[in-house]
Order: structure tokens, then sequence, then C-alpha cells
């Protein structure tokens, strides 16, 4: 919810979580805005329905519909209004191509001010990595790594500006944001 906080997110956003699961980011960021303005995806409508009636204090005040099934990163049903979105240890997950896909798929949203999302970096070449805090990432497998050009790339070929930003994240991933080259 910090880094939200920290990129200016406030009650009128309407916040994308993707990968939400059963909603870690979602018991927080629900209460916070406005009614309607929490959408999450993840592959599991199972796991986030399960976190809507758990972890929330008032599970009407999200919809069930804002919960979407979503293993392709094409955010079916999700609005076009969405002004922020967030990936927190979902790409370290999957290999790079998904997030080349999430970000294509995020150029439809027009009024989207940033999209924030995490990654382990290596070095170029690396095989096994073991990153500082000692989990050991892979190219080839989870957990996924890639290189910081890599990263800039992907989001570059996608249409957005890439800024890496500097907050300390748990296990050694790194925030990225991609900028849109508008933003609102």
């Amino acid at each position: 919810m910090q880094i939200l906080l920290n990129e200016g997110m406030t009650p009128e956003d309407h916040l994308l979580d993707i990968g939400c699961g059963a909603l870690r980011l979602g018991h927080k960021a629900v209460p916070f805005l406005k009614p309607g303005h929490y959408w999450g995806t993840d592959a599991s409508l199972a796991l986030m329905r399960h976190g809507r009636t758990t972890e929330l204090p008032d599970p009407e005040a999200l919809p069930l519909d804002h919960l979407i099934e979503d293993a392709d990163f094409v955010y079916p049903g999700v609005p076009d209004g969405i002004t922020l979105a967030i990936a927190f240890g979902v790409f370290t997950h999957l290999p790079a191509p998904a997030l080349t896909t999430a970000l294509r798929n995020l150029r439809r949203f027009g009024r989207l001010k940033a999209f924030l999302f995490t990654v382990f970096i290596a070095p170029d070449g690396a095989g096994p990595f073991r990153q500082a805090d000692g989990v050991v990432t892979h190219s080839d497998r989870p957990p996924y790594h890639i290189t910081a050009a890599a990263a800039e790339a992907m989001i570059g070929s996608a249409g957005f500006t890439p800024a890496r930003r500097p907050a300390l994240l748990p296990r050694g991933q790194v925030l990225w944001a991609a900028i849109p080259p508008c933003t609102p």
C-alpha cells in the first residue's frame, strides 16, 4: 500500500491489482479507495473469492464482478478508467513473455498514470543467481530473474517509459514503474 501512496494514489484513483490472490493488498486498498475503484485479477477466481470473504472487513465493499479470473493478462471486463496498476511478486514466478504481454495489454487503459511491478534482477548471462538476501533466482525457472536492460527494453517496447524505483523490497525484488507517454 505504501508503494502506491508514494506513487501518489488517492481515494479517487481506479486501481487494477494484477495477481491479487487472496487480497493481500486488496484488504487495505478497498477501504482506502472510493467504492467501486478497486479491481483485482488472478489466475484463481476461487482464491480471490476466499480473500474477499476472509480478508475484507466488509466483503460487500468489493463487488464480486470486480474480481476477474485472468491467467493471460488480457484484463477481460476491467473498465477502461483504470489509473494505477500494480503486480507485486507476480513476474518473479512467470517467464519474461508474461510481463511483455501484461505491459502490451495495459496500453488500452488511456487514463493509466503508472504500472508498478516487481522482478528479480541479475547480471547478463547469469545462470542461477544468489540475490542479496540469499534467494537463488534463475533465467529458466521460478523464481525468475531478468536483467535491468531486459526490463527497460520490455517496458519501452510496450510504449512506456521505464523508471526503476529505489524502494527496498522483500527478497531483493526490484520495483519498476512503466509510465505511459502522456499521463493525464
